[in-house]
């Protein structure tokens, strides 16, 4: 079945998002994140959900292929799935969140440590 004008579009805007390197895609996260915490009913705020996303997808995208990429590099079999909660946010990147202390088990190397943040939105009263 050949593919849809849309899924063409689709894509090749994978491809170009996926062209760019996750550290620049990360040095604009929190601008974005902080958009998207401030809801407006307006068109630019819908645009700024959709990058926050795209950088969000890219992020889960290179996590899931390194965790994929373990599991199929370790003759062990695994016990579980992976935890995508642990996925939404580069670590270190929103704000409040202390940088790791010294002796730390996520700045050692220690995978067991969730390295995310899930935001967390919620109406404004009015």
């Amino acid at each position: 079945m050949a593919e849809s004008y849309l899924e063409k579009a689709l894509v090749k805007m994978a491809r170009q998002l996926n062209a760019y390197d996750e550290a620049s895609l990360m040095s604009v996260w929190e601008k974005y994140a902080e958009r998207v915490r401030e809801f407006e009913p307006t068109k630019r705020w819908e645009d700024d959900v959709l990058v926050f996303c795209l950088l969000q997808s890219v992020r889960l995208k290179n996590q899931l292929f390194n965790h994929r990429w373990s599991e199929s590099r370790n003759p062990e079999p695994h016990d579980g799935g992976i935890d995508l909660t642990a996925l939404t946010a580069p670590q270190g990147r929103v704000k409040g969140e202390q940088a790791p202390e010294e002796g730390d088990p996520a700045e050692n190397g220690d995978d067991s440590t969730p390295r995310g943040k899930v935001l967390r939105f919620t109406p404004r009263d009015k």
